[in-house]
């Protein structure tokens, strides 16, 4: 409501994979994850160009954990659409995620190598060309903080600008006086750079 009362446009969009829509909807990203998703993405933001009132070079989008996963994936494959990203919690890739959720979408990377690879987002660090903030806690035992640093010594070592903040023992969640810093960095990455 915030980024509204400051003129910001806010879309939400169940994308397919999405729960509560029917078995072939939720199940259409089975052993893809992070494909049809954009694919549907897409499409609300084609809408919201369709509309005179948006500026078609100002997309940002925001999310956390599989959002953060999403954001990062509309960052790196999506053409430029998106000029800023800010996720937190983001999972970059799933073989270093859960085994108890990441099997039951993606099967084991041994039944399935080319879905883990085709959705790893450390095979799409040099497609960067927004501005992209990652936050995440450094106590994170639902997405490991390694997820982050691994994407972060990707993007240095191929000399790609990013930037990255680490919420020091923090889990998945940021809790307390932190989260109004964490939502206040997020609203000034938005107004500095969108």
């Amino acid at each position: 409501m915030m980024m509204a009362q400051k003129g910001y446009i806010v879309f939400t969009l169940d994308n397919r994979g999405s729960a509560n829509r029917g078995k072939k909807f939720e199940q259409a990203t089975f052993r893809h994850l992070g494909t049809k998703e954009i694919e549907d993405q897409l499409v609300g933001v084609n809408y919201l160009k369709s509309k005179k009132y948006v500026d078609p070079n100002r997309f940002g989008v925001f999310g956390w954990s599989f959002g953060g996963f999403m954001t990062t994936s509309l960052m790196l494959r999506t053409n430029d659409t998106f000029k800023v990203g800010a996720c937190g919690g983001a999972v970059i890739d799933w073989k270093y995620y859960e085994v108890m959720y990441t099997e039951r979408y993606m099967d084991r990377p041994d039944q399935n190598p080319e879905g883990y690879e085709e959705a790893s987002l450390l095979n799409y660090v040099q497609n960067l060309k927004g501005k992209l903030l990652l936050v995440h806690g450094t106590y994170d035992q639902t997405v490991v903080w390694q997820q982050t640093l691994l994407f972060a010594e990707k993007a240095m070592h191929l000399g790609i600008d990013m930037d990255y903040f680490p919420y020091v023992g923090h889990k998945h969640g940021i809790r307390g006086k932190d989260r109004y810093q964490l939502y206040l960095k997020i609203t000034n990455y938005f107004n500095e750079n969108l």
